[in-house]
């Protein structure tokens, strides 16, 4: 009688747990990630044209919107899914053509990422499109395009030289001969001249090429690095930013400190001087921010923008360009990240976490001074802006916990939001049928904050299988809603569809990422010093543990990165909490060399401490199943990271899968790859999990 009601119940159990899964299970993979991604939103120097990359099912092509209706239309027509990005696009300064890079950066033997192996290879080429033709043209290798003041020409940087080719078509050009790497350069107003920074090795000078004369000159050289130079509006003063010659070293625990100062010379003499320079402490060393719009420029008032972490928070300030007090422009608990000036430099939208900690608004903010004004707010998340219409307009990219990114415009004021693209999204695309995540927030052992984005699943029951999910980067964070970058749009589309599947997904926004302070990002033992930020994964699973409707035996993670090391740091240490794991090109020993990332293992201690926090070191304690996913041409994380890993874990019995794709790269360039990655994913852990 015992063993027939033992049945039953089992019977029972399981015909809950599959009813439940199938009313879930409404939303294909495909749906979810047929949303074309928007990036590098533009505005024409006019204001009157915005364009944009769609990255859509694998083919990425520009769009451009044109006053006065802004309507979308596809300009450039690159049809066949060859795993080629389309990036750096540039507008000509009369509008009517736009210049960009097809084809990604070389690896370390000198090959562009060539997914679909082709056997005729593939390159970085600088392109451009007529705006109003739609005529596409192939100008020569290279990258980071601009055109020339007359829009006649387009230079692009190859191999540390400039070349320049007619806009039209025709014979490229080497414009002079230099020792060292050219590096941002920039046409002076009246196209004259052109000024850059010449890199040469262990310092850099700022340098100006005359090409009616043919000569080279270099302002106030020194041993230090000079970068970034900037024309004054006038045309006769060059800014430049001087990086201090110091030490390649830094201790186990601390970033070096990179003093910096700012200078101001006359661009015919040379002649100049010292208008600023940081302090000695550690917030106070050269912040180049986190990717986002170029913040270091001349505004209005003859005053300079900056970006500083020197209040411990990613800020801007402006300073007058004959030097005194610097003028906080963004003062506060929070963090800008984009920046965009208008037309006549008098203002700057920032987008920024000001008032809403885990998503982004925009904010209007004087260059003089003065309180921000909140332009959007609410549910929403807004990056990227870029100011058009003669400073009336603001083009912009919005999200929600529903609906994917896509371009938009909005008056400054904040009314009349419109997009740009409605008829973009897919009809089948499940918005309604998406959850919205809830913000929780935990404590870790050592009683640091942690915050995450809670995915429930719709009509879900009794005790569920739960998944943690950490960021790569570091210096990323997951918000609550669609994420502004792609590789995290498709994270963040994973776990929504994991929540379809019935499960529990926790995003953990763990130390060492941003949007929480410089303390935070740069946290005591983090990483190779020590893995302090693993303690916040662990938080994570007890605080999934400790909720009624989810399973304790059931809890997994995964993770791409940094995430992948922080997946199989869960498993090596606590396949106790973790039943299984996803790990996507994770870091497996830190005490190797890791592309990308400054590991301090300059010592034997260091190199002890560092492995001491890599997964290998606690290998012989793994025992849960784990997916390992990788592309043998990764540039961030090398390949050679989870070969080392396989071997280890045959050693030990554990059980793993793995899906190696052959010439692919770490941000998967083909989208069925990603396709591919993310059905095993799931299938993984229905295996493991369900």
């Amino acid at each position: 009688m015992k063993k027939h009601l033992m049945v039953s119940v089992i019977l029972a159990t399981i015909l809950s747990f599959a009813s439940s899964d199938a009313r879930a299970q409404t939303i294909t993979l495909e749906q979810l990630m047929s949303s074309p991604f928007p990036s590098e939103l533009i505005a024409s120097k006019r204001g009157d044209k915005v364009a944009w990359v769609f990255y859509s099912q694998g083919k990425r092509n520009i769009f451009v919107a044109e006053a006065p209706t802004l309507a979308a239309r596809q300009l450039t027509h690159h049809d066949v899914e060859d795993g080629q990005d389309v990036t750096e696009i540039v507008f000509s300064p009369n509008g009517n053509t736009i210049a960009y890079v097809r084809g990604g950066n070389k690896n370390q033997n000198g090959e562009v990422a060539n997914p679909t192996s082709d056997v005729a290879g593939a390159k970085q080429e600088v392109w451009t499109v007529d705006v109003r033709s739609g005529k596409m043209m192939r100008i020569g290798e290279g990258s980071s395009p601009m055109f020339s003041p007359n829009s006649e020409e387009v230079e692009y940087l190859r191999d540390g030289h400039i070349w320049g080719a007619p806009v039209v078509g025709g014979k490229e050009r080497k414009l002079f001969e230099a020792r060292g790497a050219v590096n941002s350069p920039e046409w002076s107003p009246d196209g004259s001249e052109l000024a850059f920074s010449s890199a040469r090795g262990d310092h850099s000078f700022i340098a100006i090429y005359n090409p009616r004369a043919n000569h080279l000159r270099f302002l106030s050289p020194t041993v230090d690095r000079d970068i970034a130079p900037r024309w004054s509006p006038e045309g006769k003063r060059i800014a430049f930013i001087r990086l201090r010659n110091i030490n390649d070293t830094f201790s186990i625990d601390r970033e070096r400190l990179q003093p910096w100062s700012i200078q101001i010379v006359d661009a015919q003499s040379g002649n100049g001087k010292e208008i600023w320079h940081s302090g000695s402490n550690d917030n106070d060393s050269f912040f180049g921010g986190f990717g986002g719009n170029d913040v270091w420029q001349w505004v209005a008032g003859d005053r300079l923008l900056f970006m500083s972490e020197r209040d411990d928070w990613a800020h801007i300030y402006s300073i007058s360009s004959a030097g005194g007090a610097l003028t906080a422009l963004t003062p506060g608990d929070f963090e800008v990240e984009n920046v965009a000036v208008s037309p006549d430099k008098s203002f700057v939208i920032i987008a920024t976490n000001k008032n809403d900690i885990d998503r982004r608004h925009l904010w209007k903010v004087n260059v003089a001074g003065g309180a921000p004004e909140q332009i959007t707010k609410g549910d929403g998340i807004e990056m990227y802006p870029v100011v058009c219409n003669n400073g009336r307009t603001i083009a912009l990219l919005h999200s929600t916990a529903r609906d994917p990114f896509m371009p938009f415009t909005i008056s400054v004021d904040g009314s009349n939001m419109k997009a740009l693209a409605p008829q973009a999204l897919p009809r089948d695309f499940p918005s309604a049928q998406l959850v919205v995540p809830e913000q929780v927030i935990f404590k870790a052992a050592d009683g640091l904050e942690i915050h995450g984005q809670l995915f429930k699943p719709k009509n879900a029951s009794g005790k569920l299988a739960a998944i943690v999910f950490m960021h790569g980067g570091p210096m990323r964070e997951m918000l609550l809603g669609w994420h502004y970058r792609d590789y995290y749009h498709n994270s963040y589309a994973m776990n929504q569809y994991l929540a379809s599947r019935g499960y529990m997904v926790l995003s953990v926004n763990y130390r060492s990422g941003i949007g929480y302070g410089r303390a935070f990002r740069l946290a005591p033992h983090r990483g190779a010093r020590g893995a302090s930020e693993y303690q916040d994964i662990v938080a994570g699973a007890k605080y999934l543990q400790s909720r009624d409707d989810v399973d304790k035996k059931r809890i997994g993670l995964w993770g791409g990165s940094y995430g992948g090391y922080l997946t199989a740091l869960g498993l090596a240490r606590n396949s106790d909490i973790f039943a299984a794991g996803v790990d996507f090109h994770g870091v497996h020993d830190w005490s190797v060399n890791v592309a990308g990332l400054r590991v301090p293992t300059d010592t034997a201690e260091r190199s002890r401490i560092a492995r001491e926090s890599s997964p290998i070191a606690s290998v012989d304690k793994w025992r849960s199943p784990v997916l390992l996913i990788h592309g043998d041409d990764d540039r961030n994380v090398e390949f050679s990271q989870t070969v080392n890993l396989v071997r280890r874990l045959r050693a030990q019995n554990v059980e793993f899968e793995q899906i190696i794709y052959p010439d692919e790269i770490h941000e998967l360039l083909l989208h069925g790859d990603w396709l591919r990655a993310y059905h095993a994913t799931a299938d993984f852990f229905d295996k493991h999990l369900k």
